[in-house]
């Protein structure tokens, strides 16, 4: 029975329908959770969450900030997402031919462009990638014939050395596509297998990080600014913008990332449950990562410029490295440095790990896009090396100049507001009271149910902050 027949003849009751069966599944609930927490934690966590938390600081701290960006995450995240785990599993299909059987074939495109913007995305989140692989090798070099940079200006030389000076961005660029690639290739048994040891791993790393980095001398400065308010930052529509792209960044919200993984799931996977939870976790890895960085920033310049004042403080955090790009490929290296020969076997392995979460998400890019090109024919043998080569190719500019990767990190960042209209007027054109019942309640087992209330986010209020955001964006 094809998904057609299966919505046009349903009834109520489904629980004598036969469920059709992806060629493959997750094996478990766990290997879900952490697949689906490896496409999106990563360096968007643990390297643009804190760059973005510092550039929307104000004067007197960064909860505005915080707070705006929380609020996003029950507000436009967890709702996006939810439409991506019910499509993913309903149709069973590429978000553009899942946009097609929801909506008919004059709304292609709106699949076409979340999986042009998400792809778009990949081509400098795989540069970035590579600045984790070069560090990689850079903090084992440091390691074993000298010392971790001490301070904020020596580590600032070694990333704008590599960053801005050298063919090392390229070359690592090539090479963290290549390694995402080989996985894709592989189809979802390698991933799961991946994600299973990266994430967990990650995970522990940046705990331990976490934990250390507060216990140092004034670190409490650090968490303080970070939660301290300035009820003017409100005013100022660049931050509103920046944190529901940036909790869309975190989380993959209207990326179309969690389609493709969500075909795999069977109606015994609670897509509601999913799209709550993983979330809400991955928010807390970002705010872990942030916490470790505003600490030690703190920590390090108090102790070695007792003279600097907070704003002094304040605007290196907003200027660390080349175009604001460096904040933690500068400042982790200074943490660890003051743990002695431990740091530097921490250093290493937390650059490692920070790769690893970059290849699982740059996995998940890859993934989407091979998906759309098999359901157009393509084959996953010949779609994925399509993929490579074209990332690294319109990649290559971001490498080559550090500035156009900063361009291309907002403008591909705004555009995932739009992504997210996309999939609300998917829900909308399908039908509201249809997508609630057929695509969610009544099709999901053992899950938690769709209200009302999340129905009017998606449909009303998520619009609303959307063109809202936009309009003053772009008025102001």
């Amino acid at each position: 029975m094809t998904e057609v027949e299966y919505a046009g003849n349903r009834q109520h009751d489904t629980d004598d329908i036969e469920e059709p069966k992806p060629p493959q599944a997750f094996s478990s609930s766990a290997a879900i959770v952490f697949s689906c927490l490896g496409t999106v934690v990563g360096t968007g966590n643990i390297w643009r969450f804190p760059r973005i938390a510092a550039q929307n600081s104000a004067s007197q701290g960064t909860l505005i900030f915080l707070v705006t960006w929380f609020v996003f995450l029950f507000l436009w995240s967890s709702p996006m997402l939810l439409i991506e785990y019910a499509i993913g599993r309903y149709f069973k299909k590429s978000p553009i031919q899942s946009f097609r059987k929801a909506m008919g074939d004059k709304f292609v495109w709106c699949g076409a462009w979340v999986t042009s913007v998400t792809f778009l995305i990949s081509c400098y989140y795989s540069v970035v990638l590579g600045w984790c692989f070069y560090y990689v090798y850079k903090t084992i070099q440091l390691s074993a014939t000298g010392e971790l940079p001490q301070a904020e200006p020596e580590s600032q030389e070694i990333f704008e050395a590599f960053a801005e000076k050298s063919y090392w961005p390229i070359m690592c660029h090539g090479l963290a596509i290549l390694a995402s690639g080989a996985c894709v290739i592989g189809g979802i048994t390698w991933i799961e297998k991946a994600n299973m040891v990266l994430v967990p791993t990650l995970l522990l790393i940046i705990i331990g990080t976490y934990c250390w980095s507060v216990l140092n001398k004034y670190s409490d400065y650090g968490i303080k600014f970070l939660f301290t308010p300035d009820l003017e930052a409100l005013q100022d529509p660049r931050l509103w913008v920046d944190s529901a792209s940036q909790n869309a960044f975190d989380t993959g919200a209207a990326m179309g990332l969690i389609v493709p993984y969500a075909t795999y799931m069977t109606r015994k996977h609670g897509v509601v449950r999913f799209s709550t939870l993983i979330p809400a976790m991955n928010n807390f890895v970002s705010m872990l990562c942030a916490l470790t960085i505003f600490s030690t920033v703190f920590s390090t310049l108090i102790q070695t410029q007792s003279t600097l004042s907070r704003t002094g403080i304040v605007e290196i955090i907003k200027q660390s490295g080349p175009a604001s790009t460096g904040l933690t490929f500068i400042w982790i290296p200074v943490l660890f440095a003051q743990v002695g020969v431990l740091g530097k076997i921490l250093c290493v392995l937390f650059f490692l790990c920070l790769s690893f979460a970059g290849v699982s998400s740059l996995i998940a890019n890859f993934e989407l896009t091979s998906l759309t090109l098999q359901d157009f024919g393509i084959p996953r043998k010949y779609g994925t090396p399509i993929v490579i080569v074209a990332t690294f190719l319109i990649g290559l500019p971001s490498a080559m100049e550090i500035e156009i990767l900063r361009n291309q990190d907002f403008v591909w960042g705004f555009a995932l507001m739009l992504s997210g209209i996309m999939f609300q007027l998917l829900v909308i054109k399908y039908g509201v009271r249809k997508f609630q019942q057929e695509v969610v309640n009544d099709y999901g087992e053992k899950d938690w149910r769709l209200t009302i209330v999340t129905m009017i986010i998606i449909v009303v209020i998520a619009p609303l902050e959307a063109v809202g955001l936009l309009v003053w964006w772009g008025l102001s």
